[in-house]
C-alpha cells in the first residue's frame, strides 16, 4: 500500500492551527474519534479523509494533552490487545500502542467504554511498563 505522506501533511496544518476552545471538555474513559494520520512502519495509520481513527482516552493531563489507546474492528489474539463492546460495537483496544496526543486531534465523541473494562486496559497498560 502506498501512502499518501503528502496528503496528511496538508491535512496536519489544518489540525496544528485549530484552537483549543475553552469550553472543550473530554474525560478518561470515552472513545473519540481522532485525527491520527500516516505513521511509520506498524504504527496504527488514520483511515478516511480526516486519517481519523478511534481512540480511547486513558489518561487527561489539561486541556492540551491526553493519553490515549488506539482500537480497531479488526481483532487479535494478543496480550497487546483487549476485546470490548461499546454501542453493540465489538472493538479491540491496542495497549502495546497507547500515545501522547494533542487535545487538537480530537474530532468527535464516539462513546464511554464501562468500568470494568476502563481498569483492565489500564491494567494492561501498567504491565507493559
Amino acid at each position: 500500500m502506498q501512502k499518501n505522506f503528502d496528503k496528511w501533511n496538508e491535512e496536519k496544518k489544518i489540525v496544528d492551527a485549530k484552537d483549543i476552545e475553552s469550553d472543550f471538555f473530554y474525560h478518561e474513559r470515552e472513545i473519540w474519534w481522532c485525527s491520527t494520520g500516516l505513521n511509520v512502519g506498524v504504527e496504527i495509520n488514520g483511515k478516511n479523509d480526516n486519517f481519523e481513527r478511534p481512540m480511547l482516552v486513558v489518561r487527561k493531563f489539561n486541556k492540551d494533552m491526553l493519553w490515549v489507546v488506539p482500537m480497531t474492528t479488526r481483532g487479535k489474539s494478543s496480550a497487546f490487545y483487549y476485546k470490548l463492546t461499546h454501542d453493540s460495537i465489538d472493538s479491540w483496544a491496542i495497549v502495546s500502542q497507547v500515545k501522547t496526543i494533542s487535545t487538537k486531534r480530537l474530532l468527535r465523541k464516539l462513546g464511554n467504554v464501562s468500568e470494568t473494562d476502563f481498569q483492565i486496559i489500564k491494567d494492561k497498560i501498567k504491565d507493559l511498563f
